[in-house]
């Protein structure tokens, strides 16, 4: 994706140096493993490119707040977002064994320095026991940004080649959610906000905004929404081939975002829409 990068975890700190001058208010970390195996031992290693990343910032820039993706696909040797079992042609993500991991990955981002931890794997009962696991730990102060709509679409394909994730079988269709379905998503929130979740996440933005007006006006909790790779990647190219404004269409889409309830907007514009707002 244009004007997207992978930084190692010494590199990221003048990143988030550079986005506390602009005035962003936190950082959202994503980790690349240099390995991968079927267990996503990378996810929750006390030296893993996150906690590592984590320690790194917290130590030049304490006062920026860093939020922590807590998945496993990026770890996962087979790409998806959980423990899987193949079955001949068939494969199953078994969501007991796969919340167990989520919970040692929340658990070892928290030590290294998170403020807050977001799953965005949709298990089931995960936001339950990762709060449980957190306070048990002392670490009750640790938000917990829960991906609580997180549909199966197809606009994730930039950021899984950039990520280096794309599942190796199968889809993700399983676990995320079906895009015609909004009562599930209604449904889904609710479990999150019974589990603990401080802040629901939306994902993606502009073709859900009515799943993001209808969670920010039921629930009334902060919510967020993630302006995601393929709807970022889209216009860049109609901006690249001259067809729209970059800077408009961008200004558009965000206060569209903000118009329908979002409180936050996670988006690869952040650094340029901090500037763009000073201007």
């Amino acid at each position: 994706m244009p004007g997207v990068f992978q930084f190692s975890p010494d590199g990221i700190v003048d990143e988030a140096r550079r986005a506390q001058d602009l005035g962003l208010q936190a950082i959202l970390l994503f980790g690349v493993p240099r390995e991968k195996d079927e267990q996503a031992s990378g996810a929750y290693a006390e030296n893993g490119v996150v906690q590592k990343t984590l320690r790194a910032i917290k130590s030049k820039c304490p006062e920026v707040v860093a939020i922590t993706d807590v998945c496993l696909c990026q770890y996962m040797s087979h790409g998806h977002c959980g423990v899987a079992r193949i079955d001949g042609d068939h494969f199953h993500v078994l969501n007991d064994e796969t919340v167990d991991l989520l919970v040692k990955t929340a658990l070892s981002h928290a030590h290294a320095g998170a403020d807050m931890v977001a799953p965005s794997d949709m298990m089931d009962g995960r936001i339950g026991a990762i709060r449980e696991a957190l306070d048990a730990n002392g670490f009750d102060q640790t938000g917990i940004m829960s991906y609580a709509a997180k549909f199966a679409s197809v606009f994730y394909g930039p950021f899984r080649d950039a990520a280096e994730s794309p599942p190796k079988f199968g889809d993700r269709r399983s676990y995320q959610m079906d895009c015609a379905n909004a009562e599930e998503a209604l449904r889904e929130v609710a479990l999150d906000v019974e589990e603990g979740a401080d802040i629901l996440m939306i994902k993606p933005a502009l073709p859900y905004i009515d799943i993001l007006w209808r969670v920010r006006e039921r629930f009334a909790k902060p919510t967020a929404v993630y302006h995601v790779s393929g709807e970022y990647a889209m216009v860049k190219a109609a901006a690249e081939k001259g067809f729209l404004d970059e800077r408009a269409a961008v200004l558009e889409i965000m206060t569209s975002l903000k118009r329908a309830g979002a409180d936050i907007i996670v988006t690869y514009w952040a650094r340029e829409l901090a500037e763009w707002v000073r201007e």
